[in-house]
């Protein structure tokens, strides 16, 4: 498969993304007819022009198939995932399309009936003439129902293409124009149905035109109307007897859960959830008001709710949606699932590793599309000597120009050596290395950054020899090992770092060269694994506080003299 990434894209296609595909089918369906509508606003004329191309598209074979397949296969996954969400905790958006969209089959009962079904049954090809003569002036009450079906479909329509596209990247820039159309068509749909309106009643004052608009053979017979009618109310009963199915189905699946029992789920906290077999462990988050990050509504879109699993029993295999996000994110699928998709069969402890408030700003602005892991890097500390004694010979604003170009000094040496300018604290730098290479590179690519900043803020006191009276100096502590990469912070306020001994002891180091008054101090595992002799360069063993043991180091009086990577 890896040979063939093409190949990647034929994968069956899952309940949600027909859904998915359905709904556009319908609400294309829909913007056909509001744009019609809209047509309204310049004639009657042109609304019985737009229909003949509505018509053309939509009741030849191809389009009736596509149509009304997508019809009631997006009717039936609609009930199937009422039934599947074990869990009511709705939102107020997931709240509103759920009703708006079980209002659209009985609000669609009598237009469907009286169109499509009457146009196949008995061959009633009624124009925008016959309807709006209908709505306006033989059957009010049905004008407020065609009018409440187009609202009513476009706004479950609009929340679904929300929910569908407020995760992609591009979102929050077309964001507003896509809110503009969504607003203005209906708004000009409306507007047309009425301007039509009042043009048929105008015409209708004209008993030959009415006499010939409301003709049986276009309108319908007596008993035609009688026969339509029953078919919309037997309709209304199989829409309202499903409905009532799903809402018994779900109460006898609440009813044999409780028989059959329960499996816990713990948090990190010490809190112990018991939930019925076959809840998700977001539902299970859900249900005891656990704080857990989600905001795709259990669709596997955002990864927000992942979670690392211990169990003592294998998890059951990921679905194909999430098979394809553990992919993306490089997890192992029996330690990192998630948590909207993963029903587990026996008792397991969850971490959730996404902030509760995380939201789609931190979607938007992650560096790494990444479950936190441990890995090899080697970290740099560099920071600005004497930036106090500095700072206050300095107005305010120029410490600021001071400690940024001092920073920029730093990082560009960084970024040309292959690493990662970290962190920014005050006029200190933390740099890794090796994020996406082996260890032996990750420490030959930190040892070459060590002459780089050196020569970088060289080059600065050169430029600010006559703003200074001193020159900037800087200290610098190296060591590698192995680190917990991820990303921590508050709600959106998060970036990835890295933390664990290693840069405890780069840290240190950085510290010590105040005291031994050098500019860089390099851990002897640093030489070690780049491969580099450091042979010429004074070696110490010193005790760091918070260690044991000794840690063996190489002392640069100056950072330039570092040997070559």
């Amino acid at each position: 498969m890896s040979h063939f990434p093409y190949l990647r894209r034929l994968r069956p296609a899952g309940v949600r993304s027909v859904r998915l595909t359905t709904g556009l089918v319908v609400f294309t369906y829909v913007g056909t007819h509001l744009l019609n509508h809209a047509l309204g606003n310049i004639s009657l004329a042109w609304l019985e022009r737009d229909l003949l191309v509505q018509k053309y598209v939509w009741q030849g074979w191809l389009g009736t198939v596509v149509l009304y397949s997508a019809l009631v296969t997006h009717f039936f996954l609609g009930l199937w995932a009422l039934y599947e969400r074990r869990s009511l905790h709705w939102t107020p958006g997931e709240v509103a399309q759920l009703v708006l969209g079980l209002c659209i089959p009985p609000l669609l009962a009598n237009h469907l009936a009286n169109t499509r079904v009457a146009f196949a049954e008995f061959g009633l090809n009624k124009g925008y003439a016959q309807e709006l003569y209908s709505f306006w002036i033989d059957s009010p009450l049905s004008g407020i129902v065609q009018l409440m079906l187009l609202v009513v479909a476009w706004l479950h329509g609009c929340y679904g293409i929300w929910f569908w596209l407020r995760l992609k990247p591009w979102f929050g820039a077309w964001r507003s124009l896509l809110l503009s159309a969504a607003v203005l068509l209906p708004v000009l749909a409306l507007l047309g149905f009425l301007q039509g309106g009042r043009e048929v009643i105008a015409l209708a004052r004209d008993p030959i035109w009415r006499a010939a608009a409301t003709r049986p053979m276009i309108t319908g017979t007596g008993v035609q109307k009688l026969w339509l009618a029953e078919l919309r109310n037997d309709f209304l009963l199989f829409d309202g007897g499903a409905l009532l199915l799903v809402l018994a189905a779900r109460l006898v699946r609440t009813v044999r859960e409780r028989q059959v029992g329960r499996l816990c789920v713990l948090y990190p906290d010490g809190r112990k959830i018991f939930v019925p077999r076959g809840f998700s462990v977001l539902e299970a988050s859900r249900m005891a008001g656990v704080p857990h990050a989600s905001i795709c509504g259990g669709r596997a879109r955002c990864t927000l709710c992942r979670v690392r699993v211990h169990s003592d029993v294998p998890l059951p295999a990921p679905a194909e949606a999430e098979r394809r996000v553990l992919e993306r994110l490089g997890a192992d699928s029996q330690t990192v699932r998630l948590a909207c998709q993963l029903r587990p069969t026996h008792d397991l402890s969850v971490w959730p590793l996404v902030p509760p408030g995380a939201s789609t700003a931190f979607l938007q602005r992650r560096q790494r599309d990444v479950v936190p892991q441990e890995q090899f890097a080697a970290f740099m500390f560099v920071d600005m000597r004497d930036s106090t004694r500095l700072a206050a010979a300095q107005l305010p604003f120029d410490t600021i120009f001071l400690a940024s170009r001092f920073l920029s000094a730093v990082s560009s040496a960084v970024v040309q050596a292959g690493g990662l300018p970290n962190q920014f604290m005050g006029d200190g730098v933390l740099a890794i290395f090796g994020l996406s290479s082996e260890p032996s590179t990750a420490c030959r690519q930190a040892l070459s950054a060590v002459p780089l900043v050196a020569a970088n803020i060289d080059e600065l006191n050169a430029v600010l020899e006559q703003q200074l009276q001193t020159k900037i100096r800087f200290g610098i502590g190296l060591h590698c090992g192995r680190a917990v990469m991820g990303e921590i912070g508050f709600r959106e306020h998060l970036t990835f770092t890295a933390i664990g001994d290693p840069l405890n002891v780069a840290s240190r180091l950085e510290q010590l060269t105040k005291e031994i008054a050098c500019e860089a101090i390099v851990s002897e595992q640093v030489f070690q694994h780049a491969g580099v002799p450091a042979a010429g360069l004074p070696q110490l063993a010193v005790r760091l506080r918070g260690r044991d043991d000794p840690v063996s180091v190489r002392v640069l009086s100056k950072a330039a003299q570092m040997p070559r990577a």
